[in-house]
C-alpha cells in the first residue's frame, strides 16, 4: 500500500485539468443528486463553485473528524470551491447572481417557488446570462400534478416501478428498497450528460437553455429499457419484466468457501458447469438440448440444479472454470475488503490521500480514463465556505479564472 503522501501527489503527475477545463459550474444543489453531478463535472476539469446551504444533510452525520466533513461529503463535494452565501440576504443573493452571471452551467434542486422568489428562475437568470445552461432537478415534472412534492430516493424507487420489480422477482409481500441511493445517482448521471449536451449547443449557438431532470421520469425510463417487454406492443403481447432478471433465484451462488455470482446463460454454459462439478449426468438434461434457455419455463428449475452443485468447488476454482468456458461469473466483493482487492488497487479506486483538515482518508477514484485530457481529483472536499473570500475577490477583480490558470491545478489541495 502506497503512502498517503505518494497517493496525494499522483494527480500532479497527470498534468491535466480534464476535458472541461475552462467551464464554470455553479452547484446550488443539496443532498446527493445535484452535488454528485457537479462533482463529476469537477472531476472532468470544470471549475465548480458550490454555493453552500447551511442545512445540507450531506454535511450531517455521526462520522467526522471536523464538523461537516462527513464521509459522503468528502467524496461528493470534491473538486469544488465552497462559497457560503445567505440567499435570503440581499447582499448574499446579489453575489450569487453575479457568480451565476459568469457561469456556463447552473445545477439546482431548489423548488421552483423558492427560485422565483429569489429571482433565480430560468427566465430571470437567462435574461442576464443568455449563455447559461440551467439544469433544474426535482422529483417530478414541473407540469404534473406532483410538481413540487418532496422526493426521496426510496419514494422514487417506488414511483418508478423498481419496487414492483423487486416484489415480483423476489416473490415477497414487502420488497426491500435497493440498498443504494440508486435514484439519486442515476438522475445525477442524467444531469451530467444533459448538461454536456446543452453545453455543446451553447458553444455552437452562444445560447443556453433550460434543462429539467425529473427523478421519477428518469428512473421510469431507465427501468423500462428492458422491463417494458410485452407491453411494448399494442395490444400487449405479454407482461412487463425482463425474463432473465425476473427469474427466481437471480442471486449469488454458494461455493465451497463463500459466494460467487455464476450466471450461465446458454445451454452450453450449463453443460460445462455441470461437467466441471463432476455431474456430467445433469449436462444431459433435455432442457439443455436447445440453443437457448427458456427462462420463463425452466429458469427456476435450472437455478436449483446449479446451486446443488456449486458448493463442490471453491470460489477461486469456479472462477477458473468459468473463465475457461466463458461462463459469466465473478466473486462477491465485500466492500469492507475493497481497498485490498487487486482490481480496485490497480485502478486507483480507493487510494489514500491527505486532507488538509481531515488527515488521511480514502478517495473514491475517477472511474473513466481519457488519453489526452485525463480527469483527476484536483481538490479535496472543502470546509463549509472555505473559498468564500477567494471567489468573491475574483468577482471584485472583474471576472473568473482563465483556462490557463486552471491548467496549473494538478495537485490535490
Amino acid at each position: 500500500m502506497e503512502s498517503a503522501e505518494e497517493s496525494a501527489e499522483q494527480p500532479a503527475a497527470r498534468g491535466s485539468s480534464g476535458p472541461l477545463s475552462g467551464v464554470r459550474v455553479i452547484d446550488m444543489a443539496t443532498v446527493v443528486m445535484g452535488p454528485y453531478a457537479a462533482q463529476i463535472l469537477g472531476d472532468l476539469g470544470a471549475d465548480v463553485i458550490k454555493v453552500e446551504s447551511p442545512n445540507d444533510t450531506v454535511r450531517n452525520g455521526p462520522l467526522h473528524r471536523t464538523p461537516g466533513m462527513t464521509p459522503l461529503n468528502l467524496n461528493v463535494n470534491r473538486n469544488k470551491r465552497s462559497v457560503a452565501l445567505d440567499l435570503k440576504d440581499e447582499a448574499g443573493r446579489a453575489q450569487a447572481l453575479e457568480l451565476i452571471g459568469g457561469a456556463d452551467i447552473l445545477i439546482t434542486n431548489m423548488r421552483i417557488g423558492a427560485l422565483r422568489r429569489l429571482g433565480m428562475d430560468f427566465d430571470s437568470l437567462s435574461a442576464a446570462n443568455p449563455r447559461l445552461v440551467y439544469v433544474h432537478a426535482q422529483g417530478f415534472r414541473s407540469d404534473s400534478d406532483r410538481a413540487g412534492l418532496a422526493a426521496y430516493d426510496e419514494t422514487i424507487q417506488a414511483a418508478s416501478g423498481l419496487l414492483d420489480l423487486a416484489q415480483r422477482a423476489g416473490d415477497v409481500g414487502a420488497p426491500v428498497v435497493l440498498p443504494s441511493i440508486f435514484a439519486d445517482k442515476v438522475a445525477a448521471l442524467t444531469i451530467v450528460y444533459s448538461a454536456l449536451a446543452a453545453l455543446v449547443h451553447q458553444r455552437a449557438t452562444g445560447r443556453g437553455q433550460h434543462v429539467e431532470v425529473p427523478m421519477a421520469d428518469t428512473l421510469l425510463a431507465f427501468n423500462l429499457v428492458e422491463h417494458l417487454q410485452g407491453r411494448v406492443f399494442e395490444p400487449p403481447m405479454g407482461d412487463t419484466g425482463f425474463p432473465l432478471s425476473m427469474v427466481k433465484g437471480h442471486r449469488a451462488r454458494p461455493t465451497k468457501d463463500g459466494l460467487a455470482m455464476i450466471m450461465p446463460y446458454s445451454p452450453q454454459n450449463f453443460r460445462d458447469l455441470f461437467t466441471a462439478a463432476g455431474r456430467a449426468d445433469l449436462a444431459e438434461d433435455p432442457r439443455l438440448n436447445s440453443t437457448v434457455i427458456d427462462a420463463n419455463r425452466d429458469g427456476e428449475a435450472l437455478v436449483e440444479l446449479m446451486e446443488s452443485v456449486t458448493p463442490q468447488l471453491t470460489t477461486a476454482e469456479w472462477m477458473e472454470v468459468c473463465a475457461k468456458h466463458s461462463i459469466p461469473a465473478g466473486p462477491v466483493l465485500r466492500l469492507d475488503e475493497a481497498a485490498d482487492d487487486p482490481y480496485v488497487q490497480g485502478g486507483g479506486l480507493l487510494d489514500v490521500a491527505e486532507h488538509p483538515s481531515e488527515g488521511a482518508y480514502r478517495v473514491v477514484g475517477v472511474p473513466m480514463a481519457f488519453s489526452a485530457t485525463p480527469a483527476a481529483v484536483r481538490r479535496h472536499a472543502p470546509l463549509p465556505g472555505e473559498h468564500t473570500e477567494e471567489v468573491l475577490t475574483e468577482l471584485t477583480n472583474g471576472g473568473t479564472r482563465r483556462p490557463s490558470d486552471m491548467a496549473a491545478e494538478g495537485d490535490l489541495r
